[in-house]
């Protein structure tokens, strides 16, 4: 197919060799797979984020860091340049993200290079070579479904480790390739010790997956993965090879309503998003 403009200069750098087709087309990018040279990759083209609340980017941005104070006004003031300079961090904090985790063991996919707001990495595929679906577009037997929670499980583990918190892990956003599943889509990564919002994005993204494994596998809907993990780490014995119960008892504290609240509104915010996200992807 003919190459999309912005690969273009991939094309002219030698980074990329031909266009295959277009995998994907989302809200926050495109994904082609291309061919370089022996091997096929794909390569994401991000979109502006023009469809993210205020709210959601300040939770997530929270703490990163920025190249400079002009830079750092001018994101707050939203000016042209700021917003330019936000859509770029928001870019590189996917790109940082990916690498970060790769190197951490992380079921990722292999990143090889970020030129011109183009990602390129590894396609990830099935056992017979075709790209990998989503987990939402497969159905489970209970067996499959306690095994591909329990590998995720870990990888929220090793994310967490690794000082990583995904902050959107869902069915729609895990690739389930030849040899298990795969975590894509890393842009709203937090910092996990830097980021007060943190231990919530850890918690909604592990409820996800209770969630969806849950409908083949009703018993993990009892499970506290979540709770435990995040308590373990805060008391700094949380490592990858930690054995894990998914049994948690909360302490029984003076209730915050007001955070209590949120969490509604959030989980209202998380189903409603999940349903248009369903309805759009049939």
């Amino acid at each position: 197919m003919k190459a999309p403009k912005r690969l273009q200069s991939l094309i002219d750098e030698g980074l990329i060799d031909s266009v295959v087709r277009q995998l994907m087309s989302g809200k926050e990018a495109n994904v082609y797979v291309v061919r370089c040279g022996d091997d096929t990759r794909c390569a994401k083209i991000y979109k502006e984020a023009t469809h993210r609340s205020f709210r959601q980017a300040v939770d997530y941005t929270e703490n990163r860091k920025v190249k400079n104070t002009r830079q750092a006004r001018a994101m707050a003031k939203g000016t042209r340049y700021g917003r330019q300079a936000q859509e770029a961090a928001w870019q590189s904090a996917d790109v940082d993200a990916l690498y970060r985790l790769a190197a951490a063991g992380v079921r990722v996919p292999r990143p090889h290079n970020f030129h011109d707001g183009v990602l390129l990495m590894e396609l990830v595929t099935d056992e017979h070579g075709d790209a990998a679906p989503r987990l939402n577009d497969v159905a489970f037997t209970a067996e499959e479904a306690r095994a591909h929670h329990a590998s995720l499980i870990t990888e929220v583990v090793r994310m967490l480790c690794a000082g990583v918190v995904h902050g959107d892990l869902s069915e729609f956003n895990i690739l389930l390739g030849a040899d298990g599943p795969v975590v894509i889509d890393l842009p709203q990564a937090v910092d996990a010790a830097g980021n007060n919002h943190a231990s919530r994005m850890l918690l909604r993204d592990v409820a996800n997956l209770r969630g969806f494994f849950g409908q083949f596998a009703p018993e993990l809907l009892a499970t506290e993965f979540g709770a435990e993990i995040w308590d373990l780490y805060q008391r700094g014995l949380l490592n990858p090879q930690t054995p894990l119960s998914g049994l948690f008892e909360r302490k029984r504290d003076i209730v915050d309503l007001d955070s209590v609240l949120r969490e509604i509104d959030d989980a209202r915010a998380e189903d409603a998003a999940r349903r248009l996200r369903m309805q759009t992807a049939h």
